[in-house]
Order: C-alpha cells, then structure tokens, then sequence
C-alpha cells in the first residue's frame, strides 16, 4: 500500500501545530524601542484597573490572544546632543607678516597658532619664488628641526631628484604647524586655518604648487580649472596640482606609479 503525497493544506497545518509546540503562538515585531528613555509623561490619570478591563474585555469577547506588538507604546525619542561650532578666528591679527621671513617667525612663535606643546612647531624651508611649492599636511612625528626629516622626506627628495629639482628650487611646507595626529582639517578650515595657508602661500608666491594631501582641500584657497585664484583678494595664476599623501604612497606603491604619470602630464602642459 503506497502513501499518497501529503497535500500543501495538511503541510501546512503541520508547520503550524510545530511552532505551536515549540511555544511561539504570538507575533513580534523587530522595530528599535529605546529602553532608557524616560517613559512619557500620563496625559490623564485613570482609575485602576480601567485601562486593563476594556483591554481583557476586547480580548475575552473574540475568544483571541491580544497581539504584544499592538500594545507596545511607540518609542520614545531620545534627543542627540550636538557639537558646538568651532568659532572662526582671525588667527593672523590685523598686522599679518608683510614677507615670508616675518611669516616663518610667527609660524613658530604666535600663540594664535595653540598646538598643545605635544610636539614643535617646525618652520618651512626654502625660498620665495621657487620654481615648485610642495604642500604637506603636517610634519612628521619626529621631526625637530628640519621639515620632513624621516621617510616621508627621504621618498619626497626621491621625487625632487627624479623631477630634475633641487632645493634651490623647491619650497617645502607643511598646512600644519606641527605633527597633529587625526587632525580635522575641515574644523581646522572652519577655524581660520584655511586663511593662513592662503597669506602663507601668497608670500612664498612659487611659479607651481603640488599639494601631496587631498583631504587639504577643505584649507586651499579657491581652486578652477587646476589654478589657485584669489589668494588674500589678489588674483594669480598659480598651476596646482593635488595627490595622495606621502605616507599613501609608501603603504601603496601602485601609488607612486600613478602619483609620476600624473605628474608628467601635468608638468607637460604647466
């Protein structure tokens, strides 16, 4: 005697009596309840009991289980508390340096400039001028004298040599006045940073700009086109050209790959 195919009606009253077996006669829902929030304030008192009787009352007169879900109070918002704007100052007071040699002294000595003391301030290096600016977010963590003392400045000189430059012709300089380990640059901006990249870009005034950061584009002055304009209400024309940070490139060196074909690309037409 064969056994016929259970039909999809009879499968699916199994399934049905399982779960109920296994105890789950009830819906749920998944939606997010914020338990630590403070329960809603009662609009009206009400009797004991009252609210419970029509309830259970509702629930008896079907002959039905009332839903959990149905009743649950709606969630609570807990209001997030939101940072304060970083106020924008005039961090170059109202006689900012006249030359570049003024801007180095008070690049390492105004108090505007509030790094912490964690690590020193490490001035710019070289001439007004200069046939390429080579922009750098920051120091490196143990720089002490020299701007980019460690491997970020021995790959970068790497890339001066290959470019045929040397440091008569270059001018090394950094947005940040010391090594700032997560520093946000767009607070930073916001803050009047951005202002003082700008005067410190128009003193050194260089014939090309390469800014090795892209995150530095929060603190550039106006950019069109691949060329810096308005810097401090006077218009230049000075070619940018802006990539992957140094570090990038010794962690990835498909980078440095990508970093000279851009390179000469761009050095070909500016």
């Amino acid at each position: 005697m064969t056994r016929s195919d259970p039909s999809l009606a009879r499968e699916f009253a199994a399934a049905l009596a399982w779960w109920r077996s296994a105890g789950v006669d009830c819906d749920f829902a998944d939606d997010a309840t914020a338990w630590l929030a403070d329960a809603a304030p009662e609009t009206q008192a009400q009797p004991d009991g009252a609210g419970r009787i029509g309830a259970s009352g509702a629930a008896s007169s079907t002959g039905q289980q009332s839903n959990p879900a149905s009743n649950r109070t709606a969630p609570v918002a807990v209001p997030q508390p939101t940072a304060p704007a970083s106020p924008r100052r005039n961090l170059l007071g109202d006689s900012p340096p006249a030359d570049l040699a003024a801007f180095r002294q008070w690049w390492l000595e105004s108090p505007e400039l509030d790094t912490g003391g964690l690590y020193p301030r490490i001035a710019p290096r070289g001439d007004s001028g200069a046939a390429l600016m080579v922009l750098v977010p920051q120091p490196e963590e143990h720089d002490r004298d020299v701007l980019l003392q460690g491997p970020q400045g021995r790959l970068l000189a790497n890339i001066l040599a290959a470019m045929g430059l040397d440091d008569s012709a270059t001018y090394i300089a950094s947005a940040l006045p010391c090594h700032t380990p997560m520093a946000d640059l767009a607070t930073l901006a916001a803050g009047g940073m951005d202002a003082v990249l700008a005067h410190h870009i128009a003193r050194a005034a260089p014939q090309r700009l390469l800014v090795l950061g892209t995150g530095l584009g929060t603190l550039l002055p106006p950019v069109k086109d691949n060329i810096l304009r308005e810097i401090n209400q006077t218009v230049v024309n000075t070619p940018v050209m802006v990539s992957e940070t140094l570090d990038a490139m010794m962690d990835m060196p498909r980078l440095k790959a990508r970093f000279w074909k851009r390179w000469m690309e761009w050095s070909a037409s500016n």
